[in-house]
This record gives structure tokens, sequence and C-alpha cells, in this order.
């Protein structure tokens, strides 16, 4: 056991070489930063989006910012069965296993009251949302992990916790994923860790029109923290979860919110 009365410095054991890591819906915003933050710590990635042209930019731009990083792009639709057998299967290929899957792949194609959502959307969301999540992760069970063990983060929302009456189909959906987090936990240990994110508004184009001009400021103020999220606070949040200091933490969520749940709002 250390013994902290031997030593001022805590050991460090957020380094992830040698480890095998997908991250799906990585074009942009929160699953690039994700992506970037797990390549700093030494692991390999491959990323995933529907469009070629924006994740082969996403990955130049990731090996910019970590010189000697390998990333490869796997672009395709997340709700497709071959294009996560292919992803999975290249991510193995590249790295000799998976030991790392981040379900960040989430679409909101409706917004308002579920009285009047169209339920075909509404179907569309939870396929892609909570469906898609588990293919990944029923890929990378079979591809290896089931053996070799390995932790996976789905990220979630806040609105998955509590109601916004503006997003309900989005957040119902992100409520299941948090379920079926916890679900997988308990099937999956004790050799794969499960959990999950919930981040609040953070700076992406998909939070563009909650954050344009003024409502950046309203939307800030409302928070403990006094500012909106970025990218880069849900990567960090992400790389402990998938770290070994988080390796007695599993079937949980983790909220990133700059303590916005903690005000009782929405």
């Amino acid at each position: 056991m250390w013994d902290v009365t031997q030593s001022t410095t805590f050991p460090q054991t957020s380094d992830l070489t040698g480890r095998s890591a997908l991250v799906t819906g990585a074009s942009r915003g929160i699953g690039e930063a994700i992506a970037t933050e797990l390549a700093r710590r030494g692991a390999t990635v491959v990323i995933t989006s529907r469009k070629p042209d924006p994740l082969g930019e996403a990955a130049d731009r990731i090996r910019q910012a970590v010189p000697g990083a390998t990333v490869t792009p796997v672009a395709g639709n997340t709700g497709d069965a071959d294009h996560r057998a292919e992803a999975v299967a290249k991510a193995v290929e590249q790295g000799g296993g998976i030991d790392i899957l981040v379900n960040n792949t989430g679409i909101a194609p409706i917004a308002g009251p579920l009285m009047g959502a169209d339920l075909g959307a509404y179907l569309k969301t939870f396929d892609t949302n909570v469906v898609a999540a588990l293919g990944f992760v029923q890929e990378a069970y079979k591809a290896g992990m089931k053996d070799s063990g390995g932790a996976v983060v789905n990220v979630s929302s806040v609105a998955g916790i509590r109601s916004t009456g503006v997003i309900a189909a989005y957040g119902t959906s992100k409520a299941a994923l948090i379920r079926l987090t916890a679900e997988l936990a308990w099937e999956l240990g004790p050799k794969i860790r499960v959990n999950a994110v919930a981040p609040a508004i953070v700076r992406t184009k998909f939070a563009s029109g909650l954050i344009e001009g003024e409502n950046e400021a309203r939307a800030a103020a409302a928070y403990p923290m006094k500012r909106i999220g970025e990218p880069e606070d849900v990567a960090r949040a992400v790389a402990f979860l998938v770290s070994d200091e988080s390796s007695w933490i599993t079937g949980e969520t983790l909220a990133v919110d700059g303590g916005m749940l903690a005000t009782g709002g929405s």
C-alpha cells in the first residue's frame, strides 16, 4: 500500500500509454476534445462521425495538438451496425485491442412539448443516443473487452437528470442512457467499468443557439461557477473516468455542470 507519509507527491495513474480508445461523434466539440485529451495522455485513438471531411479535419487538428499521436478517422452512421463493427475493428487493429470506449454521439432533431412531437423523430433520437451506444458496447465486448477488461463512458446530459421543458425528447433519451450506464455497470463488472458524464451548457456548435450574444452572460450568471462549460472540462472528466484513478468507480453519472444542478435550476 502506498504510504502518504513517505512522499509529498501523489502517484499519477492517469497515463493511458498503450491503451486503445474509440470516441464516437468526434468531428468537433466535446468529442474532439475527448479524443485530444486521451491522445495527450498516450492512448491511440479511433474517432468516428458521419461526414468524412470534417472527421478527417478533426483528426488533423488532434495530431497538430498532440505531435506523434496515433489518430484514425472512421466515418459512418452510428446507427449502422456495419459501421460500428468497422470502427471497433480499427481500434483493435491499431492498438492491439480496445480498452476505452466513449459514446459521445448525440442528436436532438426535435424540441418543444412531447405532445406535439413527431414520433419518427423521437424514435430516431433514441436509436442514435441510446440504441447505438449499446451497439458499440456490444461490439467492444465481443472484440475482446470481455476478456481483457476496459472502461466505457457514455456522454449524457443534465437534461437527462432534470426536466428542461424545452428539449424533452433529447432529455428522455439521455435519461435512458444514464439508466443504461447503470445496468451495464452491473452486468459487465468487474472487468469492465461503465460510467457516464452529464454536461450542462458547453461551448459547442450544438449549444450555439443558447449562448449567442447576450445569451451567454445570462446563462453563465445562473451557474455557481459563473461561466459556461468548455469542451475541455468534459474531456478531463472523461479521461479521469477511463483512467486507473477511477478504478473503483462504476455505474456513476458525473455531472460536469458548473454547479447548475446544485442550484435547483434547469
